[in-house]
Order: C-alpha cells, then sequence, then structure tokens
C-alpha cells in the first residue's frame, strides 16, 4: 500500500511501479489496469492513470486495448544501457576528478567505506542501496545536471540485473573494489586514471550479467 508523504501520490505510485517492474515483480507481457492496481496500492485511479502515462514514456509499458502492457528491459535494452553508460560514465569520472571539491570527496569517501563496510556483512540489500549512492555521486561530483539527468535513470533501469550482481559475493567483491579504484582516481585528480576505471567498472558489470566473465 502506498504512504501519503510530501511526494505526490502520483510520484509515489510511479516510483513504485517502476521500481516493481524493473526489479520483474510484474513481469514482461503482463497486463496492468487501472482498476488492478488502484485495489493492489490502495489509492485512487487519478494518480495510477498519471503514473501509467509516464512509464509509458519511459517505455517500460505499453498501451494496449486491454490494459498496460510490461515491456520492461530487454537483452537489446540492456546491451544499449551499458554502451551508453560505458562512453557517459568514463566522462563523468573524468570531470568529477577535475570538479570535486574536498568536501564531495569526504562524502564520497564515506560512501564508498559504508559499501566495504557492509560487503564485509554480506548485506546484499545495502551493498545494492549504496552502490546507487556511489554513483549518483559519481555523476553529481561531474559537475553537469545533464550528465546526472541521463545517467541515473540508465543505472536505475538495470535495477533487476544489478540486484542479481551483487548477490553474487564475487561480482560484490570485485565491484566494491572497482569503486575503490574510481574514488582513488578521483582523489587523486587524475582525470585519465578516473576515466579508464569508470570504464573498465562499466565493462566488468556489463561482462558479469551476460555470464562472460
Amino acid at each position: 500500500m502506498i504512504e501519503h508523504k510530501t511526494v505526490s501520490l502520483a510520484d509515489q505510485v510511479f516510483e513504485h511501479l517502476e521500481n516493481a517492474i524493473l526489479s520483474g515483480k510484474y513481469s514482461r507481457g503482463e497486463i496492468l489496469t487501472e482498476s488492478k492496481l488502484s485495489a493492489e496500492l490502495g489509492v485512487s485511479r487519478t494518480p495510477i492513470r498519471e503514473a501509467l502515462r509516464r512509464l509509458e514514456q519511459e517505455h517500460i509499458i505499453e498501451e494496449s486495448g486491454k490494459g498496460s502492457v510490461v515491456i520492461g528491459i530487454t537483452e537489446k535494452d540492456l546491451e544499449d544501457i551499458f554502451l551508453i553508460r560505458e562512453k557517459l560514465e568514463c566522462l563523468a569520472a573524468s570531470l568529477a576528478a577535475n570538479n570535486r571539491t574536498e568536501e564531495q570527496l569526504a562524502e564520497f569517501k564515506e560512501i564508498l567505506e559504508l559499501q566495504e563496510f557492509y560487503l564485509e556483512k554480506q548485506d546484499a540489500e545495502r551493498i545494492k542501496h549504496m552502490d546507487n549512492r556511489f554513483h549518483r555521486t559519481l555523476y553529481r561530483l561531474s559537475g553537469s545536471m545533464s550528465f546526472y539527468d541521463t545517467l541515473v535513470p540508465l543505472h536505475k533501469k538495470i535495477q533487476k540485473y544489478r540486484r542479481a550482481s551483487v548477490e553474487s559475493k564475487s561480482r560484490a567483491v570485485d565491484s566494491v573494489r572497482e569503486h575503490r579504484v574510481i574514488y582513488e582516481a578521483i582523489a587523486a585528480k587524475d582525470e585519465t586514471a578516473a576515466a579508464e576505471a569508470a570504464k573498465q567498472h562499466v565493462e566488468n558489470a556489463y561482462r558479469h550479467i551476460i555470464g562472460k566473465d
């Protein structure tokens, strides 16, 4: 059930449904109707209608005569997303190395150390949460809202695959180690090393997901 907060109800419904679709709760091809979702979430049809419209704009559902059909993320989508991330995250990391402040670097380090702590505790859910924070902070450190606004949704769209990745102990260890390399390059203001570390991180993540690591 959706909780009423300061965020608009339509925003809450959108966030809930987007997470449910991207995490695989609603499978590809499943039909979502306003009446079904209204009963499930305990809200009126108006915010659900708005949320479905936004999800359609995100191309993770499409309208049919019987309701909204879940599309989710296809393998081709996944390939394209990682290709885009590989190109842009290199640039974002390079910009971060050049633009970051000492205050931002301290926050970045704290996030990394928390992720390392949760890795030691084998807490997959918190590792995933800190992974989100690490990447969002990296994009913000670039100093470009255009990079941030482009990369955050792409990172979020591969949520289902990322969950499987962090729940794999070996990949989780490698991922956090790669985050450490990115952090250290940014801390050293080494733009080239930061770009290369980010590129390697994205490539390794994709190889793991498609089973080629």
